[in-house]
């Protein structure tokens, strides 16, 4: 005969209830923070081509910190507050300077700030090691600030209209350039900001590393060509959309390459980056062993 006490439940139920207090609050604290933030990017810069990522960033860091929650609960308790209150002093700093001056970059980036500085002060260094993609991937949720925008947009289009009028005249084409205006037959085609690539490479850098995060390939060198390769598939890919924005004009008139520049130019480029990233990641799987451990040899009859 057993006897159970009515009891033990409760008491074994409370320390588990006490060691989700701190996570609740850091989570209510958190949502009362950034769910304005959030919210003023939704009706603003998260509608704009070059931002219009935002949401989809946002989803996938909800998914991986929700993957990895299990092991951050189970990470040993060492709490670093000689480290993880300078740093959440350092997130909070930003993100007032931010919501003062509406400045969107430095409010976005507070987030990484205040996020590991959570980790460190409610369980220690290995929550945060255990967290450590989806605090980096918190950079991309950060809008370009528009000084750097400005900065690399120039050369970037001079770039690719210099390297579009070079490949399309050695294929035939009758096309000359001036500037960042492209002439190829009757038509001008100036080759503007959102023609440059720079909001697409940092798509790109964004999807790129979570495939390679997914992919979790054993070896160092085939994720460092991986990640080196990133930009330049980018770049790549946006000289095929504008070369193809241009061929639509010159050979179905003007409306229907401006058709195809406000429809599909945006997949198409994503579509030739990301064959160019698997067929990369193949390659490199064929060329590039994974570090395994050998099969044992048979043993001798």
């Amino acid at each position: 005969m057993s006897i159970v006490n009515p009891h033990l439940g409760g008491r074994l139920a409370a320390p588990a209830s006490r060691a989700h207090l701190p996570w609740l609050i850091a989570l209510a604290g958190f949502a009362v923070m950034y769910l304005p933030v959030w919210w003023h990017a939704a009706n603003g810069i998260w509608q704009t081509d070059d931002n219009g990522h935002g949401p989809i960033i946002l989803a996938v860091l909800v998914y991986l910190f929700w993957s990895q929650w299990r092991d951050i609960v189970d990470a040993p308790t060492r709490p670093a507050p000689a480290l993880g209150w300078p740093l959440f002093a350092l997130g909070l700093l930003f993100y007032v300077f931010g919501r003062a001056f509406n400045v969107s970059s430095v409010e976005f980036a507070s987030q990484l700030f205040v996020v590991a500085a959570t980790l460190l002060l409610i369980k220690g260094p290995a929550a945060l090691r255990a967290a450590w993609f989806p605090v980096i991937y918190l950079v991309f949720m950060v809008p370009l600030p528009a000084t750097l925008v400005d900065a690399i947009t120039g050369p970037l289009k001079q770039w690719i209209s210099d390297i579009v009028e070079a490949l399309l005249w050695n294929a035939g084409y009758p096309i000359s350039r001036t500037g960042v205006i492209l002439q190829i037959g009757q038509y001008q085609l100036l080759v503007a900001d959102a023609c440059s690539g720079l909001h697409s490479m940092f798509s790109l850098s964004a999807l790129g590393t979570l495939f390679m995060y997914l992919m979790a390939r054993k070896s160092r060198l085939h994720n460092a060509i991986m990640l080196a390769a990133i930009l330049p598939i980018a770049f790549i890919a946006n000289i095929v959309r504008v070369i193809i924005l241009v061929l639509v004009t010159y050979h179905l008139g003007d409306e229907a390459g401006q058709g195809f520049l406000h429809g599909t130019a945006g997949f198409v480029l994503m579509i030739v980056a990301l064959c160019i990233l698997f067929a990369l990641d193949s390659l490199l799987r064929l060329v590039i062993r994974d570090k395994r451990t050998p099969p044992a040899a048979p043993a001798a009859s």
